[in-house]
C-alpha cells in the first residue's frame, strides 16, 4: 500500500467517530425532503430547512453541508443543528445524503459526484427553493468537507447525465477539519491509525486533491481544524496555496483538538460546536449571507 493511499485510509478509520454513527436513513423534524439524484437504485434526498416565514419569491442565501464518515457510512443528521441555527439565522440550509461505500458500494470518486449534483440541483431549483443561485455554500466535515472542497476546486467528475450549462461550484466553502490533501508528505511518517483499506478513490488521489486544484477561481473558504488533528498537514498546504493564488482562506485553529472536536455529543460539553458555529456565523456574515452578531448560545440554550 503507497503512502499516497494511506491518507485515504486514515480517512476511513475516521469513520468510527460519533459524527459516522448518527441515524440513517434521518428523521429530521420540519425539514423538507427533495430528490435531487437517483444513482445506484437509489433516491439520494436533500433535506432542506428554511426560515420562519421564507417564501419562494425570496432569494436567499443558501448552504448545503455533506456528512463525514469516510466516505464509507455517516448520516445527514450530523449537519442538523447547524442547518437548524442557520435557518434562524436567515439562510436556506440543507443537508444532504450522498452514496457510500458501506450502503452502495461506492468509490469516493461517486461522492465527489453527488456532491456537485447537489450543487447543481440547488442552484438549478434556486426559485422553487427561493434562494439566491449566486450565493449558495458548501461545507461538510471530515470526508464531507473533502467533497465541499472538491465542488469548489475540481473541475472534472461531473455527472455525464446533467446539463453542465449549471455549475456545481459553490460561492464560499466552510469546512470543518476537512480532508483536502491526499499529498503523502502531509501524514506524519508514524501516522498507521488505517492500514490496508486499498485503493479508495477509484481514481489517483491526486485527481480528487482539492489542494491540487486551487485556482483563482476557488471560492473564499473558512476552514476550522484541531491543532492535533492528523489532517492537519494536508489543511496548511491547502491554505497556503489558497494564499498563493490570492485567493481568501481563513484557518480557524483549535489548540489541542483532534479530528471531529466540532461536533454535538449528547451529555458532553459543546463549547467547540458553539465556538464552531460562531465562527461560521461571521464568516457568513462577512459576505453579507447573514447580518448581525451570531446567536448561537441564545438559540440552542433558549
Amino acid at each position: 500500500m503507497t503512502r499516497s493511499l494511506v491518507i485515504v485510509a486514515i480517512l476511513l478509520f475516521a469513520a468510527s467517530s460519533a459524527s459516522a454513527q448518527r441515524a440513517y436513513p434521518p428523521t429530521l423534524d420540519g425539514a423538507v425532503e427533495h430528490v435531487y439524484k437517483r444513482a445506484s437504485d437509489v433516491d439520494l434526498k436533500l433535506y432542506v430547512f428554511a426560515p420562519q416565514d421564507h417564501e419562494p419569491s425570496d432569494k436567499r442565501p443558501a448552504i448545503v453541508f455533506f456528512f463525514g464518515g469516510g466516505w464509507t457510512n455517516g448520516s445527514p443528521q450530523q449537519f442538523e443543528q447547524q442547518c437548524r441555527y442557520l435557518a434562524s439565522r436567515g439562510m436556506v440550509a440543507v443537508t444532504a445524503d450522498y452514496r457510500v461505500a458501506s450502503r452502495h458500494g461506492v468509490k469516493g470518486v461517486d461522492c465527489v459526484r453527488d456532491a456537485k449534483s447537489a450543487i447543481r440541483w440547488v442552484r438549478t431549483h434556486a426559485a422553487e427553493l427561493g434562494i439566491d443561485p449566486h450565493r449558495i455554500v458548501a461545507s461538510g466535515g471530515s470526508a464531507g468537507g473533502h467533497l465541499a472542497a472538491a465542488t469548489g476546486t475540481i473541475e472534472e467528475f461531473d455527472d455525464p447525465s446533467e446539463g453542465a450549462s449549471v455549475s456545481s461550484r459553490p460561492n464560499a466553502l466552510v469546512l470543518f477539519n476537512p480532508a483536502v490533501s491526499f499529498d503523502p508528505s502531509t501524514v506524519a511518517p508514524n501516522e498507521t491509525r488505517a492500514r490496508n483499506f486499498g485503493e479508495r478513490m477509484g481514481v489517483e488521489p491526486a485527481r480528487l486533491s482539492p489542494a491540487d486544484h486551487v485556482s483563482a477561481d476557488t471560492p473564499p473558504t473558512l476552514i476550522m481544524i484541531g491543532t492535533d488533528d492528523f489532517l492537519i498537514g494536508g489543511v496548511r498546504q491547502f491554505a497556503d496555496r489558497m494564499k498563493a493564488a490570492g485567493v481568501r482562506c481563513d484557518l480557524d485553529l483549535y489548540e489541542g483538538r483532534g479530528h471531529g472536536f466540532f461536533n454535538l455529543r449528547p451529555n458532553k460539553p459543546s463549547e467547540d460546536f458553539y465556538a464552531t458555529a460562531e465562527s461560521m456565523d461571521r464568516f457568513l456574515a462577512s459576505l453579507g449571507y447573514v447580518a448581525g452578531e451570531p446567536t448561537v448560545k441564545e438559540f440552542f440554550k433558549k
